[in-house]
């Protein structure tokens, strides 16, 4: 891309994928390629594009993440992980760049909640008027505006600010029943993915 185009102003890293299976289950070549995915592959566009965002004091970075990225989800061990390297990494570029006085590079960090693209059909929520899946429109609409108003995080729906909050605040077991009444401990429990392709 860069050899094709050239230097660009936003970067958005949005690819993903998941395995939906627990960790003792899922094979290690699934568990890379999951973590090579989801946040290696951050590292390597950075290291591509940034440069120029420095040179210039110009640029928007924006990483795709997910509510996964911030708590941790029975069934999502290694998407988990790599979700919570990909807010971590971008949050300390965020900060390299302070320091660095680039003040003309924006970070945004979108954590949303599931998304109706087909990577989790199956997954439910137990509280759909609270945590309900999400139109892929209406996430694009509000990260749009996230990097319009240089937002530097995004969390959709915005319960989540409330709920991650908490998280913070409360003791590990009361976290627990929190996460048992709102239904993350059994969100995968249907999960079966996009179906593979012929």
């Amino acid at each position: 891309v860069k050899k094709e185009v050239g230097d660009v102003s936003i970067l958005v890293n949005n690819a993903g994928i998941v395995t939906g299976k627990r960790f003792i289950d899922a094979p290690d070549s699934l568990v890379e390629k999951t973590m090579e995915v989801n946040s290696m592959a951050h590292f390597w566009t950075y290291k591509a594009f940034l440069p120029a965002m420095m040179a210039s004091n110009h640029g928007h970075l924006v990483s795709i993440a997910s509510s996964a990225g911030v708590i941790g989800v029975n069934r999502l061990a290694d998407y988990c992980s790599s979700k919570f390297a990909a807010v971590g990494f971008a949050e300390s570029v965020d900060l390299e760049m302070r320091v660095l006085k680039k003040s003309g590079v924006k970070t945004t960090i979108v954590c949303p909640f599931v998304i109706n693209t087909g990577m989790f059909d199956g997954c439910k929520s137990k509280w759909p008027r609270l945590l309900p899946i999400l139109e892929p429109e209406y996430v694009a609409e509000k990260i749009m505006t996230a990097i319009r108003q240089d937002q530097e995080i995004l969390m959709i729906p915005r319960c989540l600010y409330f709920l991650f909050a908490l998280k913070f605040i409360l003791p590990a077991k009361l976290n627990f029943v929190f996460s048992d009444y709102f239904g993350s401990l059994y969100v995968m429990d249907e999960f079966h993915g996009r179906g593979k392709k012929d």
